[in-house]
């Protein structure tokens, strides 16, 4: 009697079921909240300078606006650090969510310039706790074999946010400038009940510790002992830098200006930027949990090398397009190895640690449009992209030189 053949329906699901138990139940969570935050914060980008535009205002007060909201964050870092220490992560993670939907909410409702601008600072405020305490939950709860795996989950759910966002977003603003507010501010709520229910000890099936024990944080006077730490501090600030003072800020003018292109060519490139980080995202955070921290920054920091190199030489559009792809690559690795180094330096045991590593990187986005901004006036595009493959350099030498943290690629001998 011959055997039946087994299903094969279950090889199928055998990939998703291998990723599903390799991470922790709270990462999906977190990347559930980081999609609706970033497709509520991509629905009021286009609508932002627009609505402030309603209250007969320059385009210095528009830009302050939006620099309002990085100095906010960059301002309160500490403070959300050590509210994470004193209540944990995710009373503090939801509160910031609330936070920020309120202040979204308000900003609808802004009847001036001056209430758009204190509701977009104090949004600024939830903002960072959010960001502080998701970090800091997302080092503690996984381990040194899917740390950056974790970390580029979580990174997607942004990533997909922030595509989907503008495209609704435009639509929206077409029908009321305020009503983008309103929708950002519901994004948020659902974001904060999604925190409140599935981060809970009943959904988690565990015991849930709010607080890390004193004798277990880390302060900020011995995490800059530790040579790890400060090389993560320089490649958050000199990444942001790149991504998103030269990317996102003037390198769309050096396209239509200098290259003599269009704002559908720069649209495509976001695109096409984005579509390349999304296809290396998760294989990124493999490599960085399997091959090493130092290996995956590397690789992240050649990309964005190359990416500079091209701009410099550019002469046509095509160099765009191949450069925006290659920043989209080494976005994968620079948004996932650096995390992995805080992570397994630390695992999450101080949220003032976190803090600081995430105000560097705030350090770069404020600096970096207003540096580039000034050399591109006073001397060319072309000085302002090699003044950042000058800066980027630094983070290529501390690449080279990082010893690897995670434990199991650490040797005897080390």
């Amino acid at each position: 009697m011959r055997r039946k053949k087994k299903p094969q329906a279950r090889q199928w699901a055998s990939p998703i079921k291998l990723i599903k138990d390799s991470l922790p139940k709270e990462v999906f969570v977190l990347t559930a909240v980081g999609f609706f935050v970033a497709v509520g914060y991509g629905l009021i980008v286009p609508a932002i300078p627009l609505f402030a535009r309603t209250f007969g205002v320059n385009q210095t007060a528009i830009g302050f606006i939006i620099s309002t909201f990085a100095f906010a964050r960059f301002g309160s870092g500490l403070i959300s650090g050590k509210l994470v220490d004193k209540f944990g992560e995710r009373k503090v993670l939801a509160f910031g969510l609330i936070m920020v939907a309120i202040s979204s909410l308000a900003s609808g409702f802004a009847q001036s310039y001056i209430q758009l601008l204190s509701f977009r600072a104090a949004g600024g405020l939830g903002s960072s706790m959010f960001s502080v305490s998701a970090g800091a939950l997302l080092m503690r709860v996984t381990n040194d074999d899917n740390r950056s795996q974790g970390q580029s989950f979580y990174s997607s759910g942004f990533l997909f946010g922030g595509i989907a966002g503008p495209a609704f977003g435009g639509i929206l603003s077409a029908i009321s400038l305020r009503s983008p507010f309103f929708v950002y501010a519901g994004t948020l709520v659902i974001a904060s009940v999604t925190t409140i229910i599935f981060l809970s000890e009943k959904r988690l099936g565990k015991k849930v510790t709010a607080i890390i024990d004193p004798s277990d944080r880390v302060s900020i006077r011995d995490a800059l002992r530790q040579y790890p730490y400060r090389v993560a501090l320089v490649l958050a600030f000199v990444t942001n830098w790149t991504i998103f003072g030269l990317r996102n800020s003037i390198l769309p003018l050096f396209v239509t200006e200098h290259l003599h292109s269009t704002a559908t060519v720069v649209g495509f490139g976001f695109t096409a930027s984005a579509l390349a980080q999304g296809f290396l995202l998760i294989q990124a955070g493999k490599i960085s949990d399997h091959k090493g921290r130092r290996f995956a920054i590397l690789c992240g920091t050649f990309f964005l090398m190359s990416a500079l190199i091209v701009l410099i030489v550019a002469i046509h559009a095509s160099f765009y397009i191949l450069a925006m792809i290659l920043f989209g690559l080494g976005g994968a690795f620079m948004g996932t190895a650096p995390a992995g180094v805080v992570g397994d330096l630390f695992g999450g045991k101080g949220g003032q640690v976190i803090a600081v590593w995430q105000m560097a990187g705030d350090a770069g986005m404020i600096a970096g449009p207003i540096i580039l901004g000034a050399l591109t006036d006073a001397i060319s595009y072309r000085a302002a992209f090699a003044v950042t493959a000058a800066v980027f350099s630094i983070a290529i030498v501390l690449a080279a030189t990082l010893k690897e943290t995670r434990k199991s690629h650490i040797s005897p001998e080390s």
